[in-house]
């Protein structure tokens, strides 16, 4: 899929921030010079197409007394893509990625309690046979991570 001057303006401009209002597609397609049907169809597609993974709010789990973790485990490369598979079909995990390093998955918990962390990684546990390990945060620190294109 070719991006045109727009799909990147969209991609770019949405990644620092979404409007809070009545209607927020119609207040950013304003800030981007389309309209809110034209921004919400670009959405779609390029969700379709893979080239976003994610649209959507980021919430602070904890703060809406929900739980919140970081969870790494070994699978190793010849089980990784039907472990990653298994993890990824909890709705509790946010993201998963890779890591060179003998835990070799990494993935983030937001559940809506935070007694529901223990379950998720015991239910992981016993469907993967990998031994989840359990990071909670101690200091949480802001990265403005952006991906211009």
């Amino acid at each position: 899929m070719k991006l045109d001057a727009l799909d990147r303006a969209i991609i770019n401009g949405l990644q620092g921030g979404f409007p809070v209002c009545e209607r927020p597609y119609a207040a950013a397609a304003a800030r981007l010079g389309t309209t809110e049907a034209e921004l919400i169809e670009r959405l779609e597609r390029l969700l379709e197409a893979g080239l976003l993974s994610r649209f959507g709010p980021m919430y602070h789990a904890e703060r809406m007394g929900g739980g919140l973790t970081l969870a790494a485990l070994h699978a190793g490369p010849e089980a990784y893509e039907r472990v990653a598979e298994q993890v990824n079909a909890h709705p509790e995990v946010a993201h998963n990625y890779a890591r060179e390093h003998h835990l070799d998955m990494w993935f983030v918990l937001a559940t809506e309690t935070p007694e529901r962390i223990a379950e998720v990684i015991a239910a992981i546990e016993a469907e993967t046979g990998c031994r989840v390990f359990n990071l909670p945060k101690l200091e949480e620190f802001f990265v403005g991570l952006r991906f211009e294109v």
